[in-house]
């Protein structure tokens, strides 16, 4: 038994002379050490060491990163929460804004008096309403994971001027998502005005729109926000989303109207198993 084992050691002192390379599962190394197997790490692991100090060890919760080939793994802090399976991360959020906004609704258009709409239907469909987009809201992104959601927030402001200043006016309205040109989110409202004479007839309303879409298929999506007016109690009332009526007016500004939207893409978490 003992010179079996002593054979072996030579053996191996000898490879390591010749060769400068060991092999642990192959007859032909390819580095100094080369493992075809498994592994098992018993305490810590060591690296960027020489021949005078030993290698660094790392911290708790620190993972091992590659600088590239030729050159030490390093340890490094990774300020991310680990996700378990099953979980959904957040990958990305696109945020917009714009103060353009929608002045074509204003005084002159009646609206279009539809009132119902149903997801799917498509931005250019005429019988579906007059709808006009918020232009600096459009996003393009791609989605990789077909299970995920999409979170979307729409917050815009809306002012009206009524024609009568002393008499209860109203605009009813409406604002909806729309993704590659069919509509996934939208919700009715209405702004009035009630003997608003001393600003002139205007009134100013805060707008949002908040839904979850789920299992968006994969590829590019074009995500854009659009509105339309629905009816008005006098069509020479004056209507504008996303900014002021006029700048000339000191109710208001285009800024503090102004239209912002956020999209959050929130995957699936899954793990591949080699």
């Amino acid at each position: 038994m003992k010179k079996t084992v002593y054979y072996g050691v030579v053996g191996l002192l000898l490879s390591i002379h010749v060769r400068a390379q060991v092999g642990i599962g192959t007859e032909a190394p390819n580095s100094n050490l080369d493992v075809n197997g498994k592994t098992t790490l018993r305490k810590e692991l060591r690296v960027g060491g020489t021949s005078l100090q030993t290698g660094n060890a790392g911290l708790n919760g620190q993972v091992l990163v590659s600088q590239g080939e030729g050159l030490p793994a390093t340890w490094k802090t990774v300020n991310v929460t680990f996700m378990e399976e099953g979980q959904y991360k957040l990958i990305n959020s696109y945020l917009s804004s714009d103060q353009n906004g929608i002045i074509t609704l204003s005084n002159g258009i009646t609206g279009d008096a539809i009132y119902k709409n149903s997801v799917g239907e498509n931005i250019s469909d005429a019988s579906k309403g007059n709808w006009q987009k918020i232009t600096g809201l459009e996003n393009n992104f791609t989605v990789r994971n077909g299970k995920n959601r999409l979170t979307y927030q729409f917050q815009t402001g809306v002012e009206m001027k009524a024609s009568t200043t002393t008499t209860s006016q109203n605009i009813s309205f409406t604002c909806g998502v729309f993704r590659n040109g069919n509509l996934v989110a939208v919700r009715p409202d209405k702004i009035s005005t009630n003997n608003n004479s001393d600003k002139n007839g205007i009134q100013d309303y805060i707008f949002t729109l908040n839904y979850t879409e789920q299992d968006v298929p994969v590829g590019v999506q074009k995500v854009e926000v659009a509105c339309r007016k629905i009816n008005t109690s006098n069509s020479a009332n004056q209507f504008a989303i996303g900014r002021n009526i006029s700048d000339t007016n000191n109710v208001s500004n285009a800024f503090s109207l102004e239209s912002a939207f956020k999209i959050d893409v929130i995957e699936y978490v899954t793990y591949k198993v080699n």
